[in-house]
């Protein structure tokens, strides 16, 4: 059959141009057609990647020179615990890196890094429709595809073999198939903004005030993911290239209520300000106006992200949280393994067998990365302990299960969805163990008033990860975090039940008392 695409991309953002890119660096003579519906991109929840999302810009998409001049290096996270709104800085909890990372991350401006990859996949020879409207789209499997598109003052219709759905949290064929779905057991929501006049991290000012501070650390804090904890929130402080700070805070509504206000942009100022470490960097701050946005109910994902005719890839296909920002993750694996797919399939191979793994593996993957990293964490953030505990287990498990394979042999391990196999499984059950465990800690310690006890005094300072034999020491650090969390909630435990007769016999002993005045 004759068409006038092979393949038509609806969505020009990270993950529609990475795929377009790929596909055509695979199958330099395929038609492929970009539609995108905005006349500029917007930016998206959270602005860092990951290592593993980093290996896939630098080692398959050959942006180590645009990333290096365009956008900022990132210097690992950085995480900072308080137990008081009146806490003195050099007084709150900081855990984080003391030496510069070891393997590249990078604090992007996501709507520049989306346009430099629309432009890179129409420089490969891909057509872009711009801004273009979609009205219609027509599914008929291996007999083609039929999409209707307002653009130029006019509707254009095309034919195509494949439809990618790279339209992000719109999500468009899986809501038209009745495929979306909701994930309601993590409710989270988000709020954020850019902001100019923020405090430097690393200033001669601070050193000043609080040397001790700026001693103890090897490399600038300014330019790592630094994150403010709350029982049932977080606020993420990123650095951009320019100068302005994107800022943002993510919440679980069943634990904490965003405050109310007259705007989003002075809810979530307050909300920083609140916080000891927040009113040191953002007390001179000033939201950049129009520059304000909000997500309710972050988490979804597609039942289905494929069929002989379509795919989905990035945010089309699922979200589950920006802690840790895995997102750019999803997207490198999923454009990916489209690109992939669809270059067989333009090849004359049969694909069925690989639509059938995609469409299996995304749902095991989606679900063990929610359970075994997000699921009810919400409960444990605001304590220092056990957040800390987490990250460094969390952290490792990151590395060994994927940081190391994507490096030693990127072209084959983005082929394969994470959690794959016998090993995916029994990596996530451990990971699902311990987060469960942490969660029910954090339970007992708010019950028992001891959450949040221990968010003052200390720091946490490590030489930071690699993908070797010494992730051994963070991992052993971080379960000798934990093992020590359970003993102390053992001793709560036993104090809590030594409580119970002791307030038996008060009550027996008042009734007694009654009685003989009576």
């Amino acid at each position: 059959m004759n068409f006038e695409y092979d393949v038509v991309i609806i969505g020009g953002a990270f993950s529609g141009a990475a795929t377009a890119l790929m596909l055509k660096r695979k199958r330099p003579e395929a038609r492929i057609l970009v539609i995108e519906k905005t006349t500029e991109f917007d930016r998206k929840v959270g602005e860092s990647t990951t290592e593993v999302s980093s290996c896939y810009m630098t080692r398959i998409l050959g942006l180590t020179h645009y990333l290096g001049h365009h956008q900022l290096a990132k210097q690992g996270l950085r995480l900072w615990f308080s137990n008081r709104p009146d806490q003195p800085f050099d007084d709150c909890v900081e855990v984080g890196t003391r030496y510069h990372s070891r393997l590249p991350g990078f604090q992007v401006d996501r709507a520049k890094l989306d346009s430099h990859m629309l432009e890179l996949a129409v420089q490969a020879g891909c057509e872009l429709w711009r801004p273009a409207k979609l009205t219609n789209c027509e599914l008929d499997n291996g007999n083609g595809q039929r999409v209707s598109v307002f653009v130029d003052l006019g509707e254009r219709t095309t034919t195509c073999r494949w439809i990618v759905d790279a339209t992000g949290r719109a999500a468009m064929l899986a809501r038209k198939l009745g495929h979306f779905r909701q994930n309601t057991e993590h409710p989270v929501n988000a709020v954020w903004a850019r902001f100019t006049g923020v405090k430097q991290w690393d200033s001669y000012e601070w050193r000043e005030r609080f040397p001790d501070y700026a001693n103890r650390c090897r490399v600038g804090r300014e330019w790592a993911t630094n994150h403010l904890f709350g029982r049932g929130w977080w606020v993420w402080i990123i650095p951009l290239r320019g100068g302005d700070v994107s800022a943002g805070i993510v919440y679980d509504s069943r634990i904490f209520k965003f405050a109310e206000g007259s705007s989003l942009a002075q809810r979530l100022h307050a909300h920083i300000l609140s916080n000891p470490v927040g009113r040191e960097i953002f007390g001179g701050a000033r939201v950049i106006e129009g520059d304000v946005h909000a997500l309710s109910m972050l988490p979804y994902h597609s039942e289905k992200v494929c069929d002989d005719g379509w795919a989905a890839v990035g945010d089309a296909a699922g979200f589950i949280d920006p802690l840790y920002s895995p997102g750019l993750d999803f997207c490198s694996y999923t454009s990916y393994y489209v690109a992939d797919l669809l270059a067989r399939s333009l090849a004359g191979e049969d694909v069925a067998d690989r639509l059938r793994h995609y469409n299996q593996q995304y749902l095991i993957t989606y679900r063990y990365w929610f359970e075994s990293l997000y699921k009810d964490k919400y409960y444990y953030m605001g304590d220092a302990e056990l957040m800390s505990a987490a990250l460094l287990l969390d952290v490792s498990s990151y590395y060994i299960g994927l940081v190391t394979a994507a490096y030693r042999d990127p072209e084959c391990e983005f082929l394969n969805l994470p959690f794959n196999g016998i090993g995916g499984r029994i990596a996530a059950n451990v990971m699902s163990f311990y987060n469960r465990r942490l969660v029910a800690l954090a339970k007992r310690r708010w019950a028992t008033g001891y959450y949040g006890r221990r968010n003052t005094g200390w720091c946490e300072l490590y030489d930071g990860f690699v993908p070797d034999a010494r992730l051994r020491k963070q991992i052993w650090r971080g379960l000798r975090r934990w093992w020590k969390c359970e003993f102390i909630n053992l001793r709560l435990m036993l104090a809590t039940r030594a409580t119970v007769p002791e307030s038996e016999a008060s009550a027996a002993a008042r009734t007694e008392a009654f009685e003989v005045g009576t």
